[in-house]
């Protein structure tokens, strides 16, 4: 196999910094969904932490290291969940955090990133903004920018849960997961594959925004100008170089679906696993949706990577409120 920047060693050793809380998460075969799909479905549930996503297994990492390192400020651009994710951990440690946002990003993750502590600065633009004002900010104030999937802590903190799924019995034949920057896709493509080679890793992103997905089958880094889904979380246009890397290394395919598939996805988590995720969390399901021939006969995990969801945004796409179930 040919290398990643990951090194399995670094996630074993990431785990030990990892605060608990956020580790050995549920994972569980989902009977109830099975009918629906037409194949065995495992949830591998990243929401029930603190930060409601997977996104604190890495900044746990940066932050132990700063706080090691007598380092005190970090900046990040962030869609919501990673910008709560360093806030928690930042706060724990003593940081100073600063996060980056569009002002168009969901509402309730601003508000959680506020509430844990960090000042938040928003942009009038997209997420591509948004990186590249926290890159200005830490040049002009010297101080650490965190950058999701090319810091190398983001996308071994992720890995971790690669770890927990190679670890269960029974084994799974296929591991489907949300495709964005790719912190979370390359960090546990890279464990699965290590210890699992014949399991297949089956990466999965919007049509509207497939900048990732088409950077994968071309080999090379394709750009988009603008994207146009519901899955914030995954809406990047510009992939980084040192990440489609890793991800050609461990990815066995990449797919996109469709706005529709993803909400019903959404639906289907919540009537026959009472989850209410955000829509980069469906996408999984939203895969299977739509290719159900594929899967047929098969055991394949999804990881559930986040619930951070507007409640009336929730209710539009998915037709049901989650506070009050109807």
């Amino acid at each position: 196999m040919r290398k990643t920047r990951l090194d399995t060693s670094r996630i074993r050793a990431a785990r030990q910094v990892i605060d608990p809380v956020f580790l050995d998460t549920p994972l569980y075969r989902c009977e109830a969904l099975e009918p629906g799909l037409g194949c065995e479905v495992s949830i591998k549930l990243e929401t029930a932490n603190p930060v409601r996503s997977f996104k604190a297994r890495g900044t746990e990492v940066v932050a132990s290291l700063l706080a090691a390192n007598g380092s005190r400020d970090v900046v990040c651009a962030s869609a919501g969940n990673l910008g709560q994710a360093l806030a928690w951990s930042g706060r724990g440690r003593g940081l100073e955090v600063t996060v980056v946002a569009s002002r168009f990003a969901t509402a309730a993750k601003l508000d959680r990133i506020r509430a844990l502590g960090a000042r938040l600065e928003l942009v009038d633009g997209d997420h591509e903004m948004a990186r590249e004002r926290a890159a200005a900010i830490a040049r002009y104030d010297g101080i650490r920018l965190l950058e999701d999937s090319l810091d190398i802590e983001t996308c071994e903190g992720a890995a971790t849960i690669g770890l927990e799924l190679v670890d269960t019995v029974p084994s799974f034949d296929t591991v489907l997961i949300a495709l964005g920057g790719g912190a979370l896709a390359t960090g546990v493509g890279h464990v699965v594959k290590a210890a699992a080679p014949e399991v297949e890793v089956i990466c999965v992103q919007p049509l509207g925004a497939p900048a990732m997905t088409r950077s994968w089958r071309s080999r090379r880094v394709v750009t988009t100008d603008s994207t146009n889904t519901i899955a914030d979380g995954v809406a990047g246009r510009r992939p980084i170089p040192a990440v489609l890397h890793d991800l050609l290394v461990v990815a066995d395919d990449a797919v996109l679906v469709r706005e529709s598939s993803i909400t019903a996805g959404m639906r289907m988590l919540l009537d026959h696993a009472g989850l209410v995720v955000e829509p980069s969390a469906a996408l999984g399901i939203a895969a299977i949706l739509e290719d159900r021939d594929r899967f047929a006969g098969r055991h394949v995990a999804t990881i559930v990577c986040g619930s951070n969801v507007d409640v009336d945004a929730y209710r539009h796409w998915v037709g049901v409120d989650p506070v009050r179930g109807r």
